[in-house]
This record gives structure tokens, sequence and C-alpha cells, in this order.
């Protein structure tokens, strides 16, 4: 089955100002899956945008299966960056005849496009669409790690059976999913009065990194080193606060700022081991003035223009372009090893394997911040690294 059979063409006309696109604008700088299905094994193509058209398992926000071609209005209007982008526009994935025909057709397409080093960038639907996003990393026998923005933990209790999912029990299908994959789970940006005290336990249990939308209040860097670890990203426009996004059923008086979103998009797009992306929930039939899909492709020219700006300092070689600095802990357990890029200036922290665990590596390597490295050079162990040896028990 080819990928073209997953798809339904564009019309550009639709989203086309009647003026036309000008020269530096994205609308001429994307091609567009039209008559003939582009030819993804060229090798031409870095970033694939897939609009996603079934909100059947969407709470509460029906609509925002309409998204993808709203999104599109005002992306193409923006201009390229100071980069030459390499950017496929597949179209519109149809709503298959069930919910779980769509969650395969996902799948499909985001592990063929993974496989040819081509990141998607997946418009529209419910965050339920996150399950089959991750279900897509099965056939490529990876572990993954996955990072979601969102105000709640979508772990409500689901008594559903199959393949399907709901928009806020999805993350039930991907803990109990066999066989399992996932490494790690983050959770950037949860409210606390949407969460109850189960879920953060079951959280602490799994040693699954969770923030607390406050902590990134005054810095919103300190999200960068938790993305930089992910493989796959889903964020939820609901995360964002409803006086800047609008566009969603279940808004919330709380969130991110635009700009804070858009510095998210950002470091995922820098993230050298990031291989796919999905923004789910926008429903333009909230939208007041368009002003949420302008958001969200804002959010997405960041994505992109980190993508191209992006340092490919992971894997850490060759070992001249990063300094390794040593913490010893001050019960005399050991010695803590950090290192820094050069180029980038960011960090990473080595978590040993336990004996035997892994016969071709002798460490985990673990994005972490400078505020790490200064806890370990004061004798404490940082939280991180204590998760992260525990999931490699």
């Amino acid at each position: 089955m080819s990928l073209s059979d997953f798809f339904s063409p564009l019309s550009p006309e639709k989203f086309t100002p009647k003026t036309g696109f000008y020269t530096s604008q994205l609308g001429l700088k994307v091609n567009f899956f039209t008559e003939k299905f582009p030819d993804l094994e060229e090798n031409e193509y870095d970033i694939a945008i897939i609009g996603v058209q079934d909100d059947r398992a969407s709470v509460n926000n029906a609509g925002c299966s309409l998204g993808p071609d709203y999104f599109r209005e005002q992306f193409y209007t923006l201009n390229e960056g100071a980069y030459t982008s390499r950017i496929v526009d597949l179209g519109n994935i149809i709503a298959g005849a069930s919910i779980s025909d769509t969650y395969i057709a996902v799948k499909m397409v985001v592990t063929e496009l993974v496989k040819l080093s081509i990141v998607p960038v997946i418009i529209g639907g419910g965050q339920d669409l996150t399950y089959a996003q991750y279900l897509a990393y099965e056939p490529l026998e990876q572990k993954v790690d996955l990072v979601v923005v969102d105000s709640k933990f979508d772990l409500d209790e689901d008594d559903q059976e199959g393949l399907s999912a709901k928009s806020d029990t999805y993350l039930n299908k991907i803990l109990l999913h066999q066989p399992n994959y996932l490494f790690n789970y983050s959770n950037i940006g949860y409210q606390t009065y949407f969460v109850n005290q189960d879920s953060l336990k079951v959280m602490s249990k799994l040693y699954f990194d969770v923030h607390r939308l406050g902590e990134f209040s005054d810095q919103i860097a300190l999200t960068e080193p938790i993305i930089r670890n992910a493989n796959m990203i889903s964020f939820d426009i609901g995360a964002i606060r409803s006086s800047d996004a609008g566009a969603n059923a279940n808004a919330s008086p709380n969130g991110f700022y635009g700009e804070q979103a858009c510095a998210i998009s950002r470091y995922a797009g820098m993230s050298d081991k990031l291989t796919s992306i999905g923004f789910y929930e926008f429903n333009p039939a909230f939208d007041q003035n368009g002003q949420t899909a302008m958001l969200l492709a804002q959010m997405v020219w960041y994505f992109v223009d980190g993508f191209y700006n992006r340092k490919k300092d992971f894997p850490l070689t060759p070992k001249s372009h990063y300094l390794i600095y040593r913490a010893s802990l001050s019960d005399g357990t050991g010695e803590m090893l950090f290192v820094k890029s050069k180029k980038s200036d960011r960090w990473w922290m080595q978590v040993p394997y336990p004996t035997g665990m892994s016969k071709n590596e002798r460490f985990h390597l673990v994005p972490c911040r400078y505020e790490d490295y200064t806890t370990a050079v004061n004798g404490e162990m940082p939280d991180l690294w204590w998760r992260t040896y525990q999931k490699l028990l």
C-alpha cells in the first residue's frame, strides 16, 4: 500500500491569498501534494506537514478535525527564515471508517517518514492521535522518550478495549501497550487542579518527569533540556492560556503565553533527537479573527526555524568538541560525570547502566541543566540522575 492512499490532495487555492504569495513566503517554498504524490525517497525533504481530519475521540472539542486547512491559510503567508527550507505538505489524512483505521494510517505514515529521515509535523484532530504517533515507533524497534505539553496527564480511567483511545485517556493506552517501548514520559506545564493525586503517585512510581506550569513562568528556557531528550512530542493547544489561544472548547484561563509556546516549539525543532511532533486540539469553530490559527502557524514556523538551527552535537562525537566535568558525592559513594558541548554550551549527564544491562554502552546520556552539575558539585545527587538510573534497572 502506498502512502498516497491515506491522503486527500490539497487545493492550494483555498489557502492562497487573492493577490498570490510573495516570493519570500512559505507558500512558494513548499511542495504540495495536489495531483501527483511527491517522491519522498529522493532525499529532497526534511519536514512533512500532515493534516489529520479526525476528531471522533476528542472529548468536548468536536470540530478540531477542520483545523489543518485553517492552519495552512496562516502558515503559508509567513516568510521563510534565513535558511533554505525543504518542506513538503502531504495533505490531509482522511478519517477512516473507524477511529482505529485513522490510527493505523497515522502510524504507517509516521513510521515511513521517520525511516526516510523526514520529520512529520502533524496538525489537527484530537490529542488521542498521540497514541497513533507513538505506535509508529514500534516497527522501528527503539525505546521512546515522549514529551507532552499539556495542562493535564490524560490518564483518566478508560473502560474501552482495543486500539481506540480518547483525548483524555490516551496515555493509559500508551502505558499499557505491549510490547512496551516507552522509556520515559515527561509532561510540561500541568496544572495541579486538573490532576488528581493518584495520577501524581503513578508518575512518581514510574520515575517519570512531570513539571508544573509555574516552574516555567519566569524561565521558559528550563523546558529545553526536557525537550532535548524527546523522540516525539505532543502539544495540546489547550496548554496555552485562552487569551492567547481560545480556539479550543477546553481552553483554560491559565497556561503558557503565546511567545512561550513558540519558544517551546523552537526548542523542539532544535533537538537532534526529535523525529516527530504533533500539534493537536486546535478547533477553528472557536477561533476569533483567526488568532489561534496564526499562533499555531507561528509555533510551526519556530519549529522549522529551530530545525534549521540544529547544533548537531548529539551523539557526543568527536570528543574534542566537548568538556568533561567530574563531581564527587558527599557520601563518598561515587563520582558523577557531566559533558558540556563547546558548540552550544548545552549539558548532559552520564548515568551508568546497571552491571550487565547493556553490552554496547557503559552509560546513558541525559540532557540536563548547569544547575544539575552545581548540585552534584555540592555533593548532592540530582533528582534527574536518580530517576533515570531507576528506569535503567
